[in-house]
């Protein structure tokens, strides 16, 4: 029965993309049969946890300016052009597809079908064809699992074809150089070539979803996490990485939909995905005991070193890369929710990492407000780690993922204004950087008062506390707050010099301005207005 199932899948993936060459396909394969493909043909190693530790190769990041989207009837005046989606032509992407096929039909391939989106009203069918076994299991971990029944009739609404192997040429292809990743909405495909990064799989669906789903359904698409507290209550935790998501997001006395990417439709949050995604890099049991203890068999650990002379991971070792990640499926993790949805949020949180010392540790956000600084999705981080520089940088993403979004930031802030009108929603900016100063001066927020913040906002404590308004950034702020000093509440009151917090906060506040500028033409007066004054 199963033999017949794959040749009729094989002669549908031949109708599909025009895949049959004499080569093996392989389908559906289980996450050991692709741990077990991958030692025998010595491209990974088992860790002393059980997971499978492979190496992307020269790529182990994302290349953002070799993401492109092909310019068409659809996209044309649609998608925001510019540095993050830079136009390809569909003349060009066919060349190149046919290219891919012709290499596909020479090698063994892993398909697997999976879905993206737990909500079953939005829900995405994938096939994804990949030429490494370890890329398959990636996929297995990151995306929905279909039950055995669900993968006899599977039909697959999105393609993606990841080639790690297969390089462009980009004097006739007319990619920047070798490695690609091209999303295609008119005939709903990603390629992707040339660089075995996985991340690259996980983020072209999520920026599919992020054009379909604004535009299409009027959803709201997040790069976020989210939980669900004892009495149903959901919150949203948005923020660039360093400044806490993933760690203030796991709270034991709250159960987690997702780490990382969610929709938020008219009543409902739901996760994109069917596993996580996470940084390994200086992992400790103590620091992220939920991760640490998720990294085991099935788990798919990229570019970790071992420790000499053994197979047990040394996650301080960033020789390769910093950016070394594991992915694994999310039943890995206890205290979860299943499916993966919540009702639509009491609680937003903005976490920022403001290494100026200038925003404060939680600040209660207007509609408006709440609009400019999804916009702006500001952190600031130390410049660097030599000896002696001590200035910040700013980091500006809009809705904390640019890089992702295909629309104009607006049209998710739009979105997220309509949910906020009318509603009990409360929006929280809540600061895990600086305080008493700058870095080099000040001190990093205790992360106990930042919990001890973030618990009171969740639990309503701090409903019936007086506000009062810092300057330039005309930022809520409550006088007290259980479990925390009041004199750490007002960051100016913070430090011994209040002039120079009023240079550095103006400073700052035209660093905003400036960053807003691009937004300005197509955002309304109002939200524009939201943003600090001078």
């Amino acid at each position: 029965m199963e033999l017949q199932l794959n040749k009729e899948k094989t002669a549908s993936l031949y109708s599909d993309l025009g895949i049959g060459g004499d080569q093996p396909i392989h389908w559906n394969l289980s996450a050991e049969a692709l741990v077990e493909i991958t030692l025998t043909l010595n491209q990974g190693q088992l860790a002393n946890n059980g997971a499978l530790a492979i190496n992307t190769g020269k790529f182990t990041g994302r290349s953002p300016k070799d993401r492109f989207i092909v310019r068409d009837s659809i996209t044309e005046e649609a998608v925001w052009w510019g540095e993050v989606n830079i136009p390809f032509h569909p003349e060009s992407f066919d060349r190149l597809y046919d290219k891919m096929i012709h290499y596909a039909n020479q090698i063994p391939l892993y398909v697997r079908d999976a879905y993206a989106c737990a909500s079953e009203e939005f829900r995405m069918p994938l096939r994804v064809v990949t030429e490494y076994p370890w890329s398959n299991l990636f996929a297995y971990n990151m995306f929905l699992r279909p039950e055995s029944s669900e993968l006899m009739h599977f039909t697959p609404d999105w393609h993606v074809l990841c080639l790690p192997g297969f390089l462009a040429d980009p004097a006739v292809d007319e990619t920047r150089q070798s490695n690609f990743a091209i999303l295609n909405f008119s005939k709903k495909m990603i390629l992707i070539g040339g660089t075995g990064y996985t991340g690259e799989i996980k983020k072209g669906i999520f920026s599919a979803l992020n054009f379909l789903l604004p535009h299409n359904h009027r959803v709201l698409s997040m790069h976020c996490s989210a939980n669900i507290g004892a009495a149903g209550d959901t919150a949203i935790f948005f923020g660039l990485s360093g400044t806490g998501k993933t760690t203030l997001s796991s709270d034991p006395s709250r159960r987690l939909i997702g780490d990382d990417e969610h929709g938020w439709s008219n009543e409902e949050v739901f996760n994109f995905e069917g596993g996580c995604y996470a940084k390994t890099i200086d992992l400790t049991h103590e620091k992220e005991p939920q991760i640490y203890e998720a990294i085991k068999e099935g788990s798919l650990l990229e570019n970790v070193v071992f420790y000499e002379n053994s197979n047990e991971p040394d996650y301080t070792d960033g020789s390769i890369t910093e950016n070394t990640r594991v992915s694994y499926p999310i039943h890995h993790i206890d205290n979860l929710v299943i499916p993966s949805i919540g009702k639509s949020p009491k609680n937003i949180f903005f976490l920022t990492a403001d290494a100026f010392g200038v925003l404060p540790p939680i600040a209660r956000l207007a509609k408006e407000q709440a609009m400019y600084y999804f916009m702006s999705g500001y952190t600031a981080k130390v410049a660097g780690t030599e000896v002696g520089i001590t200035e910040p940088t700013t980091t500006f993403s809009a809705g904390f993922g640019a890089a992702f979004l295909p629309l104009h930031p607006g049209k998710y802030a739009e979105l997220l204004g309509e949910k906020l009108t009318g509603s009990d929603v409360r929006v929280w900016l809540i600061n895990t950087g600086w305080t008493g100063g700058s870095y080099g001066v000040g001190s990093r927020m205790k992360l106990r008062y930042t919990r001890a913040m973030i618990s009171a906002a969740l639990e309503g404590a701090l409903d019936n506390v007086t506000f009062e308004t810092i300057p330039f950034f005309q930022l809520e702020i409550p006088v007290s707050c259980p479990e925390v000093p009041a004199e750490l509440l007002n960051p100016r009151n913070t430090w011994q010099d209040s002039a120079a917090y009023d240079q550095t906060a103006k400073n700052l506040a035209i660093k905003f301005q400036q960053n807003f500028k691009k937004f300005e033409a197509q955002t309304a007066a109002e939200i524009v207005a939201a943003g600090p004054q001078i």
